[in-house]
């Protein structure tokens, strides 16, 4: 996840490092990993290359020096501004956003934008999910012209998770799968990859203990072995995102995280 090998940006716990980020490709390349996942903020969403002229040609320039490449993004700025927002104002300038930012994905080989509906933009009851479904109808058609999936990323309990994908009857609806985030609402990983198991195409990698926040990889209530042993099942073969926890400068924390983790990926 951007940011994770550098130090916080303003004191945040996750956000694009506006003026630096191009600092990490260098650091990804030395520790092996062959992608970023690009995060677009809410705030200086105008200083974002996903956004801003010119942004695009720079992460090209990086990729190709660096053979790190941008697969996915997580679009942190629909949490802020929510695409079912009440506020019809906030919906519009939200989607018009959503298009620009598949436009210029696509140029840098994105497959998979993260849409974050979890904490302030949780999709409470069934008017806030019928609002998401009609505002990303016509996002989804320029998704799957641009052959991009909208991962998904909810804390709805798995066949509510499965209902809200079945309206769309799109392929490019897909999942974004929380490993961490799954094990603190205390979902059973084995009811949720049966339920969707096969529609997951981008993995946040990251402990959490029940009820609470972040951890180290192994301290929290997440089964990783019982995790991986299931989602084999599933010859699963899109991104696995390092969204582990960090402290304030980033890399030392990570490669550690890394050398744990990295047993149980290479059982895939």
């Amino acid at each position: 996840m951007q940011g994770r090998l550098l130090p916080k940006y303003q004191g945040r716990y996750q956000a694009h490092p506006v003026g630096y980020w191009q600092d990490e490709f260098a650091i990804a390349q030395q520790l092996g990993l062959d992608c970023i996942e690009f995060i677009l903020d809410y705030n200086d969403a105008d200083q974002n290359p996903l956004l801003r002229d010119g942004g695009v040609e720079d992460v090209k320039a990086l990729t190709e020096k660096t053979g790190v490449n941008v697969f996915t993004v997580c679009a942190d700025y629909f949490m802020e501004a929510p695409l079912h927002s009440e506020d019809h104002t906030v919906a519009e300038k939200s989607q018009a956003v959503m298009k620009t930012l598949l436009g210029n994905a696509s140029k840098i080989g994105v497959t998979d934008v993260v849409v974050p509906c979890v904490d302030q933009s949780s999709l409470n009851g069934s008017e806030a999910a019928d609002r998401f479904v009609g505002r990303l109808q016509s996002l989804v058609q320029i998704a799957e012209k641009l052959q991009i999936n909208l991962s998904l990323e909810t804390d709805l309990a798995p066949h509510t998770f499965v209902e809200l994908l079945d309206r769309f009857d799109s392929k490019r609806v897909t999942v974004n799968y929380d490993i961490g985030n799954s094990a603190a609402l205390g979902y059973d990983p084995i009811e949720e990859l049966d339920a969707y198991g096969d529609r997951i195409t981008d993995i946040h990698i990251k402990d959490r203990v029940y009820g609470g926040g972040p951890v180290v990889l192994g301290a929290g209530n997440v089964d990783f072995e019982f995790f991986f042993k299931k989602l084999k099942e599933f010859d699963y073969k899109a991104p696995l995102i390092m969204q582990a926890y960090r402290d304030n400068e980033g890399v030392g924390v990570f490669k550690q995280q890394l050398v744990w983790i990295t047993p149980y990926i290479k059982t895939l």
